[in-house]
């Protein structure tokens, strides 16, 4: 094997790359049909002595975000993203040491917080940890977002979810509404120098590039308790639900309650958990308490 992996994968997908899959013109007569260190350079808002440093393997190191940068700029697809960003650690001496200092990240809900989910009963609730985590959740969540493939991942995370399955964008049809909320989340509410966040949001740099890069840097962008979400659901159709947020500041976890919008989304989600019409009442949004 190669002792520059890393430098080997930037320049065999440089040169796979052709201009126009670039949005580049083609310009004259090229020795190869893929695109120069120049031209990705500029691409990715890096210096070109920079570019070849990495595909000499002079350089091992690049932060998350010019990976982003150039995995953006080469168009690469999901697992081609995770790929580079595992043979970036391998060539920086593998994971970052976790801050031995930093509070530890929950990864389970408390027995008693889990009784409060079991009487929230048939309404889609979840609880998460600071980073996105879904530690728990009702069998009404479930059949919610099952069928959209949130809970695919052995340890299912919203964000990553949101921001690198493509199913994510035909579930919600207000996209960058939800992206930006979650970020400001995930910005706002984790402590000063959580390596879990930096882990996170490296990982997310990378594999979703921009989408996420740009809400990350908008510190002005703050959180929502409540709010709404419309889904469309393969099963239940075009549903509009409202959203509270409950804090659990010990733990650093929220529980997540999802509450019918209307009529129409109380029924079928009536429907989806097998209920009869009733179980699930709409909130009227002017409602408080």
């Amino acid at each position: 094997m190669s002792d520059n992996e890393l430098g080997t994968f930037l320049r065999t997908w440089r040169e796979a790359v052709t201009p126009a899959e670039a949005g580049l013109p083609a310009g004259p007569r090229r020795r190869t049909p893929g695109l120069r260190r120049a031209e990705l350079a500029t691409l990715a808002g890096v210096s070109v002595e920079y570019l070849t440093r990495l595909e000499q393997g002079r350089d091992r190191n690049p932060s998350a975000q010019v990976l982003g940068a150039l995995a953006d700029a080469l168009n690469l697809s999901l697992r081609d993203r995770m790929l580079l960003r595992r043979l970036t650690k391998e060539a920086d001496g593998g994971d970052p040491l976790l801050c031995a200092a930093a509070p530890p990240l929950s990864r389970a809900a408390r027995p008693t917080v889990r009784a409060v989910l079991d009487r929230l009963e048939p309404a889609p609730a979840l609880v998460v940890n600071w980073i996105g985590d879904v530690l728990a959740h009702t069998a009404g969540y479930e059949r919610l977002v099952g069928p959209l493939g949130l809970l695919d991942d052995e340890r299912p995370n919203l964000l990553r979810y949101l921001f690198t399955d493509e199913r994510a964008r035909g579930a919600y049809r207000e996209w960058d509404r939800v992206a930006d909320d979650l970020v400001a989340r995930l910005r706002h509410g984790v402590p000063l120098r959580d390596p879990y966040l930096a882990e996170l949001a490296d990982e997310l740099t990378v594999t979703a590039g921009a989408e996420f890069t740009d809400r990350f840097a908008a510190l002005a962008m703050t959180p929502r308790r409540t709010g709404s979400q419309d889904i469309e659901h393969p099963e239940a159709g075009s549903l509009r639900l409202l959203v509270e947020t409950l804090t659990l500041p010990d733990e650093g976890q929220q529980v997540v309650i999802h509450l019918p919008a209307d009529d129409a989304t109380a029924a079928a989600l009536d429907r989806l958990n097998g209920r009869r019409p009733g179980a699930l009442r709409a909130v009227a949004t002017g409602e408080t308490g």
